[in-house]
């Protein structure tokens, strides 16, 4: 994808507040990369470079993956390790994977054989600790999958203790408000590519817009409900922190870019600093 199209990489940073984080983590650093769809097309070599520059530059303790590496074909995922064989990380990396990862009946193995081949933690409805056992790190199914089911995963945690959610919609934070989530990190959107400025993803002010009006004016604003579902229902999360109940959410704009390309919505590298905080 041409830089015109996609816009310079962006490098967000923000400090995140932990309920019972254990001392021995406070400060620690995540690094979250989404949404690569890395297919010839959409990511170019140079913005995946200077992705894994950016990433290496913070010295992060745990990278954090949330799907959709590839677009459709799951074939240019062994080009893709070769390329993110260079992160580094104190305490390695966790993935989960994205709806277009599972696009093919054959695509959720082989992009996990080939993640998982350069030391790749693909969680899939598992918990892992990198981290120690006082921040698991949980990674769920993909939304759209069949075998996205939170309960069994969830009710293995002591709800005394801290944790972190990989899952690459979204929408699942609504489902996720029975659980205790200090944080959720995830994808998707593409932060909704176009951005007005000041007011947030277009397709979010468009609705906001549509809703403010009598109701015998809507059906002359027309609002694409399904088109518009079919990638996520809540466009107010497109991008960015939120809180979500008790929850914490955080999606990142992705680094993928489809035409026709961003529009003050840059393909991102997300940089997360835990704290100890209530």
């Amino acid at each position: 994808m041409h830089w015109l199209l996609s816009g310079s990489l962006s490098v967000e940073k923000l400090t995140v507040a932990i309920a019972d984080l254990p001392p021995s983590l406070q400060g620690t650093k995540l690094v979250q990369l989404s949404d690569l769809h890395y297919d010839g097309l959409r990511l170019s070599e140079e913005m995946l470079a200077q992705v894994i520059a950016a990433s290496n530059e913070v010295e992060p303790d745990l990278i954090v993956l949330t799907g959709d590496y590839v677009t459709d074909d799951p074939t240019p995922i062994h080009q893709l390790v070769l390329r993110l064989k260079h992160l580094q990380s104190r305490a390695g990396i966790c993935a989960v994977l994205g709806n277009h990862d599972i696009y093919y009946p054959e695509s959720q193995a082989e992009i996990t054989k080939a993640l998982s081949c350069i030391n790749i933690d693909v969680l899939w409805n598992q918990i892992a600790y990198p981290l120690g056992t006082g921040l698991p790190i949980v990674g769920l199914a993909d939304y759209w999958s069949k075998e996205f089911k939170v309960k069994p995963v969830m009710r293995q945690l002591d709800n005394n203790i801290p944790r972190i959610v990989l899952s690459h919609n979204p929408d699942t934070a609504q489902v996720l408000k029975k659980w205790r989530v200090d944080l959720q990190l995830s994808g998707h959107t593409h932060g909704g590519q176009f951005t007005i400025p000041g007011m947030g993803p277009a397709i979010s002010v468009y609705k906001d817009f549509r809703r403010s009006l009598p109701k015998e004016m809507r059906r002359w604003v027309p609002f694409m409900q399904k088109e518009c579902a079919k990638v996520v229902r809540h466009w107010e999360w497109a991008q960015g922190y939120h809180r979500v109940g008790e929850n914490q959410l955080y999606v990142n704009r992705g680094l993928g870019t489809y035409l026709p390309g961003r529009f003050f919505c840059p393909p991102e590298v997300t940089v997360i600093t835990l704290v100890t905080g209530g």
